[in-house]
């Protein structure tokens, strides 16, 4: 079944950034020759949409705070994108086979924009924008490289992205394991700072 490799890959890569990770499959399609891509994405005005829409996260999505607002604006968008990569490219599967690719490709998306959301707001708790932008960087040169590996080479990409997926989610449980750590000592912190017969902060 080769579009589901295909769609896994696409949906992880939706959760993270659905708009490039369309323009770069309708890019792949239209002018590297890439077969596996759907014709529907290779119009001009998929590829425009994409594009200006693309261009409009890539500025949100370096911005402490806005990203995360960003985020919960696309919590139905990715996954819809990418539960509609993946029913396109199961487009010659027999209906089975599209509703398991197509699900497939939606879960994965949700479960990657989970990650990817929870991530920026752990990241937010520094106010410094340095690590913001190269989160997101990091992110949009992993989105392009994966999905145009994914093209070509759908049963690899499909590995990295399971390994980025599950990197994630380990990321997700550190980074808020260690909030938490610091929050309770910062909370146990300011408990002994009062006063207890007022209840006031102690001079």
């Amino acid at each position: 079944m080769e579009a589901l490799p295909l769609a896994f890959t696409t949906g992880w890569a939706s959760g993270i950034n659905a708009y490039a990770c369309v323009l770069i499959l309708g890019l792949l399609g239209r002018f590297a020759g890439a077969d596996d891509v759907p014709t529907a994405l290779t119009s001009n005005a998929v590829l425009i949409a994409a594009g200006v829409l693309f261009a409009f996260e890539f500025v949100a999505d370096k911005i402490p705070y806005v990203d995360s607002a960003w985020d919960a604006i696309s919590t139905v968008i990715r996954p819809t994108i990418g539960a509609i990569l993946a029913a396109l490219l199961a487009d010659q599967a027999t209906t089975l086979h599209q509703a398991v690719i197509a699900t497939t490709g939606g879960l994965v998306a949700l479960l990657s924009h989970s990650v990817k959301s929870s991530l920026r707001l752990a990241i937010n708790t520094s106010p410094e924008p340095a690590t913001n932008i190269a989160a997101s960087s990091a992110e949009d040169i992993t989105v392009v490289g994966v999905v145009s590996l994914a093209a070509f080479h759908p049963e690899a990409a499909l590995i990295i992205a399971g390994i980025l997926l599950f990197l994630g989610l380990m990321g997700v449980y550190f980074a808020f394991r260690f909030i938490r750590r610091g929050y309770l000592r910062f909370k146990g912190w300011r408990e002994k700072r009062r006063d207890p017969a007022t209840g006031n902060s102690a001079a």
